[in-house]
């Protein structure tokens, strides 16, 4: 299959352990592990370095870096806010990526409105008390909390053992940065990103990334192709991985 390198990128509350049964059916797919790089967000898995920001333009400079390091066109994947910052990327820095694929294209939209938990943490204090109980909690909570609302209990077990004070930090600083009307504003250069080939996984039971109308008016403007997910969540990669799979490396070798 491609020798591109295809690169993925979380989002919150999570760690790079959300991709693992995607990765795994992506190799059986004919796509080798070796090729599938993971990339963790400062905070979310990965250590925050003193003095960054955990802003939404701070990511996006984040992710830059990233690729630039990696040295040629990549595949770039992206959930929940690790979707955001590759459509930032893709906007900006075209000729870092071959492709690109995001799962949040209707938080671009100019009509999006944040979702409830998203609008509690952009509330100063609300939002620190909110995470100091959510990531301060014992780990088999934390784990039943993810599994609930959606994910699944192998990953979620992984993932709740790395939620901690430092992610909670890093959740208030990214949400608060993105307070409306700033992702509205991002998304006037949604146009830009059409200048490589995009896909928008648009599963069709999340109801945090804004509405089906959103997601594709979105998509329409960035040139991005829709793959429809029908019956999964927000967290579909751990849902059906193999249907995660199948759009993925259709939209690689269909291109």
């Amino acid at each position: 299959m491609s020798t591109v390198p295809a690169v993925f990128v979380h989002g919150n509350p999570e760690t790079d352990a959300i991709w693992d049964p995607l990765l795994a059916e992506l190799d059986r797919a004919g796509f080798p592990r070796a090729g599938l790089i993971c990339l963790s967000p400062p905070g979310f898995g990965a250590p925050l370095p003193e003095g960054f920001g955990a802003t939404v333009g701070a990511y996006r400079d984040w992710l830059i870096g990233a690729l630039e390091d990696i040295g040629e066109p990549v595949d770039l994947v992206g959930h929940d806010w690790g979707g955001a910052h590759v459509v930032n990327v893709a906007v900006s820095r075209p000729e870092l990526l071959r492709s690109w694929a995001s799962d949040v294209l209707g938080i671009f939209d100019p009509d999006y409105v944040w979702h409830e938990l998203a609008q509690r943490w952009q509330t100063p204090g609300v939002g620190e008390a909110d995470v100091a109980e959510r990531f301060g909690a014992a780990v088999g909570t934390r784990t039943r909390s993810l599994v609930e609302r959606g994910m699944s209990r192998p990953v979620a077990e992984h993932i709740a053992t790395a939620q901690d004070e430092t992610m909670g930090r890093a959740v208030l600083a990214l949400y608060r940065s993105a307070a409306q009307p700033v992702m509205a504003g991002l998304g006037h250069h949604l146009e830009q990103a059409a200048r490589r080939p995009g896909l928008a996984l648009l599963a069709t039971e999340d109801r945090l990334v804004g509405t089906d109308l959103q997601r594709r008016r979105a998509a329409r403007r960035a040139g991005a192709r829709v793959d429809t997910l029908d019956g999964l969540g927000h967290w579909w990669m751990t849902q059906d991985p193999a249907r995660g799979a199948r759009a993925l490396t259709a939209f690689w070798t269909r291109r």
